[in-house]
This record gives C-alpha cells, structure tokens and sequence, in this order.
C-alpha cells in the first residue's frame, strides 16, 4: 500500500515584462492524501491550478512552500532517491501526439522506461514486456502496432500508447491530466473504463484531473473542486454532486448539460 501526501502545498510564478513585477498565485493552500486502490477526481476550469498541482506532484514544478510526500518521505532533490520517486509516480499527458516523440515507434517508447529500470535482461524479455503491455491496453495484435510511429495511430490509439507507457515502469502513483479531452465523444468512455480497470486491477493511487463532473462522480472515490487556487470543497463523489456546499460547485453543476432537460421541456409543453 502506498499513499502520496501534499501538506500546505503552494505554487506561485513570478512574471516579469520590463520593470513590472507580477505574482500569480497558481495554487494557493492545497493539502490532501491519495491512497492506493482510490481514485480522487481534481475538478476545475481551465487556470484554475488543477495541471500545476499534478505537475508538482510528478517533480515537473517545485512547489513554493509545503510538503510532498511518498509513504512518508519527502520528494527528493536529485539523485538516485528521485529517479525511484519517479519510477513509482506516473503522469498520462493531456495530448498523447505532443506527448510521444514523432521520430520513434511505440517499441523504443515503451521498451525505454523498462530499460531504464532495469525490468527484464534480454531483448526478447523486454520485447514479451512491451507485447504484454499493449495487451493490456487493449492494443492487439500487439506485433500490428509495436513497429508504428505515433503518427500511424488514431488519437484513441495513441492516448493507450501514452497509458501504456505510463504503466511501464511499474508505478504506485498515477496523474491522469485530461486524458480523454483531446479525443472524440465516441472514444472516450473506452478510455476512461481501461483506467479505471488498470487502476483496480494494480490498486494504483489515482489522480484524475477534469472538466467534466459527470465522469468524476463515476469513475472516482472522492471530488475535488478547484477555483482560482484553492480546493473549495472535498468530499465523497455522491456527496459533492448531490449535496454541493461550495457556490462555485454548485454553479459547475448547474452549467453542466442535462441530456434529458429538452425531453422534460417537451412533454412539460405538449401536457
């Protein structure tokens, strides 16, 4: 069991254009615990903090003040202390075509992180490894896509490539930033349940960051509202989406589209 714990964190950028100074407070108090086999939903609009908060998780962003840490340990500074942290926490990338190098085929992206932690110890090891991996991201016959280029693949494919990738090295922790917004409505669903099926099945500790609050009460344990920096509320799925506290969650809530509002409105006229 693992868990990853941020204390107090804050995260803020200094911008400067001459001999003007600006501050801007990205993320302004946050402090929550992730724990294995749960999945926690960090839900915002765009700017609200949500990438920053992933990207100080993964060691992309130092935060300025607070604590982050592994089963009690602080995120290390360098060294080989960070590369095992990094080893054990995972980020799949809002858009898998920026996300994977165009130059590459899906064999060297996924046989890298493998390597890099010294997974297997022959070539044919590690190419049962990669063949296992695109399995079980629903990528098969896994031979029909090892030798493709990233640009060979539709954007579902793609994103399974990057969730495979992720998966590759073995991680506790996974930071799911918008892994489905680049793709279209039909594909996304198939997506979000290969999650949420890897995550049980490995009970990884999940953070899935979104827009959307009807695929964060179903996929996710607990919801996490965001606005302007601050977590604003935090609580049980069913709860935040039935019984919101926060003005903010209710207003997200009430501009979230009712697919059946134009039947109601319908049958109300006609009655």
């Amino acid at each position: 069991m693992s868990e990853i714990k941020l204390d107090h964190i804050v995260k803020d950028f200094d911008l400067r254009n001459g001999l003007k100074h600006t501050t801007i407070h990205a993320v302004k108090d946050a402090s929550f615990t992730l724990e294995s086999g749960k999945t926690i939903a960090l839900v915002g609009e765009s700017g609200s903090g949500k990438s920053t908060i992933a990207r100080m998780i993964t060691c992309l962003e130092t935060p300025t003040s607070g604590t982050i840490t592994l089963d009690g340990k602080p995120v290390p500074r360098g060294g080989r202390a960070l590369h095992q942290y990094r080893h054990n926490v995972q980020m799949v990338f809002q858009d898998p075509f920026a996300s994977l190098n165009p130059y590459h085929n899906i064999y060297h992206h996924l046989v890298r992180p493998m390597k890099i932690n010294h997974l297997a110890k022959t070539e044919e090891e590690y190419e049962e490894r990669v063949m296992k991996l695109l399995e079980r991201v629903e990528l098969s016959p896994a031979k029909d896509f090892m030798w493709r280029r990233p640009h060979e693949l539709s954007g579902g494919q793609r994103q399974r490539v990057a969730i495979a990738r992720a998966l590759a090295p073995q991680p506790k922790i996974l930071i799911a930033d918008e892994p489905v917004s680049m793709l279209d409505v039909s594909l996304r669903l198939g997506v979000l349940n290969l999650l949420a099926r890897i995550q049980q099945e490995e009970q990884l500790a999940m953070l899935y960051i979104t827009h959307d609050l009807a695929t964060a009460r179903h996929f996710s344990d607990e919801i996490m509202v965001m606005y302007h920096g601050d977590i604003v509320e935090h609580g049980p799925s069913d709860e935040v989406i039935l019984h919101p506290k926060n003005e903010y969650t209710k207003k997200l809530l009430g501009a979230a589209p009712d697919p059946d509002a134009f039947f109601r409105a319908k049958r109300d006229h006609n009655a």
